[in-house]
């Protein structure tokens, strides 16, 4: 089911209700959005569904053992286990075939021809989200920092919930689980501000990045007619398409979440305004970012044991970043561009008092991104390099390839989106907060606004970007 479908404009009003009239029994409360965020996955494929109960089941009694050991090795062993878990299911639905065929290359390199199995699978939406989610449970756990719950509703509900469920934000159990297993009561100020946040997250993902899609498609999708100037335009595009559909979706993930209650924390903080790389990534992707930092470049090392093991780190942390993305060399790479100038930061700030680039730094930040955003979008490496190829061939003078209808509505569908994220960063208040901020008629004048223009452009049909991962 999609946030921007139909049935979710249906099931949410209808699940808003029935939870709200069970507000005096949490218990029972937690129960029907067990249910419903069952019916909400299953939905899309009801099979699948088997692999986040396992996955449920797994962690949480793995958890409760973890706790009650008293020896480290069996508490490791546990924590191995779930791992084991968790990552072998990841393995075999996103990254067998990948693996199989990459060693299957290496090896025609080497001379030899190797027969290899493949799995004609399809990947199950929101694996790579809800198996990060439930480890980080484990973990905290083996590091003493969370006490597992015994509520086993609770726990499932805790993994499986539906605002979060496909494509994030990453939900810690140290501030998820306590929301779920305690009294939630109604608050007319959430209800406002959580509404808003949708209809926000809709127009952004509507009127803004299907808008740009359109164009970015076009392009990306025909490389070789394509010159320099219209390159340059899509992967501009896409940068903003892929902003505003994720943060779209993000928004309507945390205000449907506000809706019956629940805080999540922010997943974006106007990433392109960023003076740095570093800045970039505590920016983007907020939950993902931090759960690689804590889990990942912490568990390697960090920065403890020298610059040059710190390099290491960075470059480990974001290669496996781009490979969680994806199963292609594409977002490996991807992620080695980041790591590269997050190392190269760390770097230069270690041998410069001023650590900033100065006003430079925003224009050196996208210009970095942007490239970056290539090998995200294009289909394989071969694609990725003839794309750059033609860029760089720098045949800016050709003839402009394109519906400029196409165009003209992305711009200002762009422009409005621009403006909008420059008020939040002159006002320096999160989206989050507008809801609290403004009076009921600021509120009701700038959701009339939104509600018309998303009209205008409303389509079920555009899956977000980020439920391919």
């Amino acid at each position: 089911m999609l946030f921007n479908s139909i049935e979710y404009l249906l099931f949410l009003p209808l699940v808003f209700i029935i939870y709200w009239v069970l507000k005096n029994n949490y218990r029972s409360q937690n129960v029907l959005l067990l249910v419903s965020s069952y019916i909400f996955y299953g939905w899309w494929d009801w099979r699948f569904l088997s692999l986040i109960i396992f996955s449920s089941f797994v962690d949480y009694f793995i958890g409760q053992k973890i706790y009650r050991s008293q020896e480290k090795t069996v508490r490791r062993n546990w924590l191995r286990l779930s791992l084991l878990s968790n990552l072998g299911l990841l393995g075999v639905f996103k990254y067998f075939n990948f693996f199989t065929d990459s060693f299957a290359d290496t090896m025609l390199l080497l001379g030899w021809q190797v027969d290899t199995v493949t799995l004609s699978i399809i990947l199950p939406v929101g694996i790579s989200f809800y198996t990060f989610q439930t480890l980080s449970y484990t973990i905290d756990i083996y590091r003493g920092q969370f006490k597992p719950t015994k509520d086993m509703v609770s726990f499932f509900t805790y993994v499986s919930f539906f605002p979060q469920l496909v494509a994030g934000p990453i939900e810690r159990a140290s501030n998820l689980l306590p929301q779920i297993t305690a009294k939630r009561t109604f608050n007319p100020d959430w209800f406002k501000a959580g509404l808003f946040q949708i209809f926000i997250g809709l127009f952004r993902k509507v009127a803004i990045a299907d808008n740009l899609g359109t164009y970015v498609d076009s392009v990306y999708g025909n490389v070789e007619i394509h010159n320099s100037s219209t390159l340059v335009l899509a992967t501009v595009f896409y940068a903003f398409q892929i902003y505003f559909d994720f943060a779209g979706y993000s928004d309507m993930a945390i205000g449907s979440a506000k809706l019956l209650g629940f805080k999540f924390n922010r997943n974006f903080n106007l990433p392109y305004f960023s003076k740095s790389i570093t800045e970039f990534w505590r920016r983007w992707h907020m939950s993902l970012s931090f759960w690689l930092r804590d889990y990942l470049y912490i568990s390697l090392g960090g920065n403890r044991k020298g610059i040059i093991l710190t390099y290491r780190n960075l470059m480990l942390t974001m290669l496996l970043g781009g490979l969680w993305h994806g199963s292609s060399w594409n977002f490996i790479v991807w992620g080695g561009i980041h790591g590269i100038a997050l190392s190269l930061e760390k770097y230069i700030f270690t041998f410069k008092e001023n650590k900033s680039f100065g006003w430079i730094g925003y224009f050196y930040t996208f210009i970095v991104v942007l490239f970056s955003w290539i090998f995200f979008r294009t289909q394989d490496i071969g694609e990725a390099l003839l794309f750059c190829k033609k860029i760089f061939a720098c045949n800016f003078m050709a003839p402009f390839i394109g519906d400029i209808n196409v165009v003209i509505n992305a711009l200002l569908m762009l422009m409005l989106g621009l403006l909008f994220d420059l008020f939040l960063a002159k006002k320096d208040i999160a989206l989050e907060q507008i809801g609290l901020e403004f009076n009921t008629l600021q509120l009701a004048t700038w959701t009339s606004i939104i509600i018309l223009i998303t009209c205008l452009f409303y389509s079920t049909s555009e899956n977000f970007i980020y439920f391919q991962f």
